[in-house]
């Protein structure tokens, strides 16, 4: 069960092994200093992270020696549907913790027979801003080093200025497991070397102020979001969405807006044809429900706009 004392979940601390891991360089004391990483996974990836009773996390700490925690259940990650792990630990016990952990969702979505090509998927790293520097590098000669050195496609989202207080940014790690263990090791060993990044390991891991936002800007697709002025009962927010992306939220036959729905439990209504936000091309889009049912479903429709709006980007 998950705790509600705490904004993480994690199974009690895995006792370290006093077994040291072989060293993999002569400079071992980096390797040994507890730093961090943090990554998203859905909702449903992290039930099978944590296990019957926690049996999984439990045992993927006591193999690896990291401590690995997860934002609760409806504690995601600003703009997206996807909750937080948190590993840390030395570098080869966070290494050995990511690799356990990917393997298993890996595993649990495509199936053994399928064909021999290993999948290529995406990892989104949560990084804090300031740290985002040395993983570019000058000229992003750092980066080019990482991709050309893992094989792996890597991507630092811009800053997200959609969300006041929103310090972090997603590094997106593209390709198989190998080559996604071999570019977070050179970022994990990159940032810890960043005293400001370990020293940040101890800070809260909500995001409460991205909640608070009263608008959205312009940049992925959506216009200003306004409270109705009605009791607070009735909890309805209206946002705007550019007439262009109205048909990701909807869906083909009304399928993804009905999931939409039913996922997060709020009533979602699009306005007509050419009934725009006053001032805007962007269609009203009023959600109505709990407060955190309208977080959720509006949380997924910005995901659905946001992934469009950097796919036209690429």
């Amino acid at each position: 069960m998950e705790s509600t004392e705490s904004s993480y979940v994690s199974s009690p601390e895995a006792p370290r092994r006093r077994s040291s891991p072989p060293p993999k360089s002569p400079a071992s004391d980096t390797m040994e200093k507890p730093t961090y990483v943090r990554f998203l996974v859905s909702n449903a990836a992290a039930g099978s992270v944590i296990g019957k009773g926690g049996a999984t996390i439990t045992d993927f700490q006591s193999q690896s020696g990291a401590r690995i925690q997860l934002s609760r259940n409806h504690e995601f990650f600003p703009g997206t549907t996807d909750r937080i792990i948190m590993v840390s630990g030395s570098i080869n016990e966070i290494l050995k913790a990511v690799d356990l952990i990917l393997a298993k969702l890996l595993s649990e979505l495509y199936s053994e027979e399928t064909d021999d090509v290993e999948p290529r998927t995406k990892l989104r790293l949560v990084v804090p801003n300031s740290s985002c520097g040395g993983i570019i590098g000058k000229g992003g000669s750092t980066i080019k080093s990482f991709i050309e050195g893992s094989q792996a496609g890597i991507k630092i989202s811009p800053q997200d200025n959609n969300y006041f207080g929103l310090n972090d940014r997603l590094v997106t790690v593209t390709g198989n497991l190998d080559e996604q263990m071999r570019a977070v090791d050179l970022i994990v060993s990159k940032l810890s070397e960043d005293p400001h990044y370990t020293q940040s390991m101890n800070a809260p891991f909500s995001y409460p102020a991205a909640y608070n936002a009263m608008s959205y800007g312009p940049p992925n697709g959506t216009g200003g979001k306004f409270q109705n002025n009605k009791e607070d009962r009735s909890n309805s927010v209206t946002i705007g969405v550019a007439d262009s992306h109205i048909g990701l939220v909807v869906g083909r036959g009304g399928r993804t807006i009905m999931e939409i729905s039913q996922a997060s439990g709020a009533r979602i209504k699009i306005s007509d044809r050419g009934d725009f936000m006053s001032g805007t091309t962007d269609r009203k889009v009023t959600i109505t429900g709990s407060q955190r049912a309208i977080r959720a479903a509006e949380s997924m429709i910005l995901q659905k706009v946001s992934y469009a709006s950097e796919r036209a980007m690429e």
